[in-house]
């Protein structure tokens, strides 16, 4: 099981390490920091050899801003963390909506400092536990990869008729569009009935990475266990893992993330803490299988753990080796494997991770039994020009970090 160590200990390199966490901080300065603040856990074997808290969970206050750009100039900048292109694309519109930004700065008595037992909103990383109860119910039978979703689900008539597959919607391969605005809709059954027949517009097989793909798979799990999704995560990951500060929020003590209101965000929800950033999760009530999940650096470096150790951790099981080895091994299911856009030089060695929007990432290696995860509040006040070189830089120091041999010798 996972405990603090020293760098030589872990088999890391004592001066990487260094480095590592003085990039974090330099990010959490400046007139315009990448963030506000950050807590960057690293480890390698059981050892976790770095967790440091810099910044600010609460550093800004709603602001006044005059010029804004408008929501729909925004919208393409959501659900764009997957390749290095739509991000440059998205910076473009989220730069035009920062124009003129005022937003205050609380007095240093009013802000919050950053503790590595900060919970994060974890955005997209909610995909991961989303997969790994999918894969759990097709290790128990219960599903199939590539069985219609219409056999588990036959109210996502849109699925049914264009044959989608539980592969599909984990693979990013369904054809859907990356985002449907369902916060728009009156109410509850209304997004519902909107994603269930929401066909696919580009070509199936191919792969686009869309929040729709998260949200069918999370009304399958639903229908076929005849347990909310919240319940699933819970009973089959994070009790068993005792990953306590994970949950779905509200979560008071959370690091804040967006003053959301129009004309540039979507909603006029005010400054966000402890309520989950992205509009649909929140149109949904707070649970979805794409977004909604809370937790802390210690909590996620327990379930690298896990998955590095084929899917067990202390007692606890969640996952057989072959089926860990099914979500992990290229393509992916549901992680995102070798993706150097954010992994660095971690990647081409059969690293595994996500992004997600808020500003939160996790890599793991199983190649060098290392793992990283760096979260920030990357949108406290606003949503930024996404920038992915913090993170390619923490994954590559962390890479170059690794002293030749095996992690073996880590006990």
């Amino acid at each position: 099981m996972l405990r603090p160590g020293p760098a030589d200990r872990a088999g890391l390199d004592a001066d990487g390490l260094r480095r590592l966490v003085r990039d974090v901080r330099s990010a959490t300065r400046g007139p315009r920091p990448w963030c506000a603040g950050a807590v960057v856990l690293a480890g390698r074997g059981p050892v976790i050899a770095v967790e440091e808290a810099v910044g600010w969970a609460v550093r800004y206050g709603a602001g006044a801003p005059e010029g804004a750009g408008t929501a729909e100039a925004i919208e393409t900048a959501e659900g764009t963390e997957v390749t290095e292109t739509s991000e440059a694309a998205a910076g473009v519109a989220a730069a035009a909506a920062l124009d003129g930004d005022a937003t205050a700065e609380l007095p240093p008595d009013q802000r919050v400092p950053m503790t590595t037992a900060t919970p994060f909103d974890l955005a997209s990383l909610t995909k991961l536990f989303t997969t790994v109860a999918v894969v759990q119910q097709v290790e128990r039978g219960a599903l199939a990869l590539d069985r219609p979703v219409a056999r588990y689900a036959p109210e996502c008539t849109a699925a049914a008729r264009h044959g989608l597959t539980v592969r599909h919607l984990l693979t990013h391969t369904s054809g859907l569009r990356p985002e449907l605005p369902l916060y728009e809709l009156p109410d509850v059954p209304a997004r519902l009935r909107a994603l269930r027949t929401e066909a696919p517009s580009g070509e199936i097989g191919a792969y686009v990475y869309s929040d729709l793909n998260m949200l069918l798979l999370q009304q399958v799990l639903e229908r076929v266990t005849g347990r909310p999704l919240d319940r699933l995560i819970r009973d089959g990951i994070t009790r068993p893992l005792g990953m306590t500060a994970t949950r779905f929020g509200p979560c008071p003590d959370a690091a804040a993330t967006e003053d959301q209101r129009r004309p540039w965000a979507k909603a006029d929800r005010g400054m966000l803490r402890g309520e989950v950033h992205d509009e649909n999760a929140w149109a949904l009530g707070g649970v979805a299988g794409h977004a909604g999940l809370f937790s802390t650096a210690r909590d996620l470096a327990v379930l690298c753990r896990t998955l590095l150790c084929g899917g067990t951790y202390g007692t606890a099981r969640i996952l057989g080796p072959r089926h860990v080895d099914l979500m992990l091994a290229p393509p992916g299911l549901g992680f995102g494997v070798d993706q150097a856009w954010f992994m660095g030089e971690l990647a081409g060695t059969g690293a595994a991770g996500h992004t997600g929007f808020t500003g939160t990432s996790l890599v793991l290696d199983p190649a060098t039994d290392t793992f990283l995860i760096l979260l920030a509040n990357t949108v406290h006040p606003r949503r930024q020009p996404p920038d992915n070189g913090p993170r390619v830089r923490a994954a590559t120091t962390l890479a170059r970090a690794v002293v030749a041999g095996p992690a073996g010798a880590l006990s």
